[in-house]
C-alpha cells in the first residue's frame, strides 16, 4: 500500500510551528515581565518627576501632548518601512533598542542641565515615546499570528493580569525608593529611572528572540491615511477608531494632572501617591480576566458600551471628597472599568481587522488616537490655568468638564459602532451582573460566566 507523504510533511511542519510559536510566546511573556518593571518605574513618575524639575502646569500639558504627537505622526510610515523591510521582527528589534537607550539622556539631566530641565524631560520623553511606538503595529500584527482568535480574550486577560503584578510591585519599589531619598528627590528618581532603562534592556533581547511566521501583503491591501479617514461613514473600523479617539481626548484632559492635583494641590507623601494610583493597577489585574473570558463570549463592543456608560463617572467622583481612603476606592473603581474596556478596544482592533491590514489599520488607529490625546493633553494645560475654580481648585472643575464630555460622545458615536463577529446577547446589566459575580450568567454551550 503507498502513503502520500504529503499529509505527513504538512503535519511536521506544522508541528515545528507550533513548536516556535509556543517558545516565541515564553520570550514575548519575558520581553512583557521587563517591559512591565520599566513601565512600573516610569508610567506614574514621570510626571511627578517634571513636578520636581519644576515643570510649570502648560509644561506638564506639553509632557503628556508632544510625546504624543510626534509618536502619532511617525506611525503614518510605520507600515510603509514594515512591508519595505519585508520584516516586522526586524523594525521592532531596532526601534525598541533605541527605546531603551533613552533612557539614559533622562536619567542624566539632573546631572547635566541647570536650567530649563523640564523642556530637555519633554524632548526626551518625545524622542524615546516615538520609538517605543513606532514597532506597536508590527507586533500587534506579529501577536495576532500567534494567538488564535476565539482566545485572546482569555488570553491577554491573563498575560496582562500577570505582567501588571510585575508593573504594580516595581511601582510600589519606585515609591519606596522615593520615601528613601526624602528631600533628595532628584537621585530617587535617577535611581528608578536607571532601573526602567535595565529594564528595558533585557526586554529588547527577550523581545528579539521571537518567530516571526511569514506575511504577504499585496498592493490590494494598500491603503492610504486618507483613504481611511475618508470611509469613516461607511466604516465601521474607522467609526470605532474615532470613538476611541475622543475618549482618549476627554481622558487626556485631565489625565496628565490627577498626580499634580495629588502632589502640588493635596501636598500627598509619595508613599501615599503611590498606593493611590497603583490601587486602580491592582484593581485592573483582579478584574481582567474576568472582562477577557466575557469579551470572548458576549463580544468586545457589548464590554465596551458597559464600561462607557461607567467612564464618565471617574473623574468627576474626584469632586466629592479628597479624602484619601476615598480617593482610594475611586481608583479601585476607576481599574476595574478602564480593565474591560482597555482589553476590549486592543482585542476589537485584531478582531475588525485582516492580518494583511492589521499593521497599516493598527498605525492609522496610534496615528489618529494620538493626536487626540496632544489636543487634550494641551487643551487641559490651557484650562487648568483659566477655569474657575471648583472647591478652591481649578483642577476639579477640569476633572468634571472631561466627565461631561466623556459622556457626550459615548452617547452621540457609539450607537454607530456594530460588532464584527458572531457572540451571545446579553444586556448590559446582566453582563454587569456577571462580571461583578453578583448573578452569574448562563449562556449556550457554556458554564455560568
Amino acid at each position: 500500500m503507498r502513503v502520500n507523504p504529503a499529509p505527513l510533511c504538512y503535519n511536521i511542519a506544522d508541528m515545528e510551528k507550533k513548536g516556535k510559536i509556543k517558545q516565541s510566546l515564553k520570550n514575548s511573556f519575558i520581553d512583557g515581565a521587563f517591559y512591565s518593571a520599566m513601565m512600573g518605574f516610569t508610567e506614574q513618575y514621570i510626571t511627578p518627576f517634571a513636578v520636581a524639575l519644576k515643570a510649570t502646569s502648560a509644561q506638564i500639558g506639553m509632557l503628556t501632548a508632544f510625546p504624543n504627537l510626534v509618536a502619532s505622526l511617525i506611525q503614518l510610515k510605520s507600515a510603509d518601512v514594515t512591508e519595505h523591510f519585508k520584516s516586522r521582527m526586524r523594525i521592532i528589534k531596532i526601534f525598541v533598542f533605541f527605546h531603551a537607550f533613552m533612557y539614559l539622556p533622562i536619567f542624566l539631566i539632573p546631572l547635566l542641565f541647570k536650567a530649563d530641565r523640564a523642556l530637555w524631560l519633554i524632548l526626551f520623553v518625545t524622542l524615546a515615546t516615538s520609538f517605543n511606538a513606532f514597532p506597536v503595529p508590527a507586533w500587534v500584527s506579529l501577536m495576532s499570528d500567534h494567538i488564535p482568535r476565539s482566545s485572546r480574550g482569555r488570553y491577554f486577560g491573563w498575560r496582562n493580569r500577570l505582567l501588571g503584578m510585575v508593573s504594580v510591585a516595581c511601582a510600589f519599589l519606585a515609591g519606596f525608593i522615593l520615601n528613601i531619598f526624602g528631600k533628595n528627590t532628584l537621585k530617587g528618581f535617577m535611581v528608578i529611572i536607571g532601573l526602567a532603562f535595565i529594564s528595558r534592556f533585557i526586554s529588547w533581547y527577550f523581545l528579539s528572540k521571537m518567530y516571526e511566521p511569514p506575511i504577504k501583503v499585496t498592493k490590494e491591501h494598500y491603503f492610504t491615511f486618507w483613504d481611511f479617514v475618508k470611509r469613516i461613514r461607511e466604516s465601521n473600523f474607522a467609526k470605532f477608531v474615532f470613538y476611541v479617539a475622543s475618549i482618549n481626548f476627554c481622558v487626556n484632559m485631565s489625565g496628565p494632572f490627577f498626580a499634580v492635583f495629588m502632589l502640588s494641590d493635596l501636598k500627598l507623601s509619595y508613599a501615599t501617591y503611590t498606593i493611590i494610583v497603583t490601587s486602580a493597577t491592582i484593581a485592573a489585574l483582579l478584574t481582567m480576566n474576568i472582562w477577557g473570558r466575557h469579551a470572548d463570549i458576549v463580544g468586545n463592543m457589548k464590554v465596551i458600551r458597559l464600561t462607557s456608560f461607567f467612564i464618565p463617572m471617574i473623574p468627576m467622583l474626584w469632586l466629592f471628597s479628597q479624602n484619601v481612603y476615598y480617593l482610594m476606592i475611586i481608583q479601585v473603581f476607576g481599574g476595574f472599568v478602564w480593565a474591560g474596556y482597555n482589553l476590549s478596544v486592543f482585542n476589537f482592533l485584531y478582531d475588525a481587522v485582516s492580518p494583511e491590514k492589521r499593521t497599516r489599520c493598527s498605525a492609522y488607529f496610534n496615528v489618529i488616537n494620538g493626536m487626540a490625546i496632544c489636543c487634550g493633553a494641551l487643551l487641559g494645560g490651557f484650562l487648568a490655568k483659566t477655569l474657575p475654580p471648583i472647591l478652591g481648585h481649578r483642577l476639579l472643575a477640569l476633572f468634571l468638564l472631561s466627565g461631561i464630555l466623556r459622556a457626550a460622545f459615548s452617547v452621540i458615536l457609539l450607537p454607530m459602532i456594530k460588532e464584527v463577529r458572531r457572540v451571545e446577547k446579553i444586556s448590559s446589566l446582566d453582563l454587569f451582573f456577571s462580571v461583578t459575580r453578583l448573578r452569574p450568567i448562563q449562556v449556550e454551550g457554556e458554564k455560568d460566566i
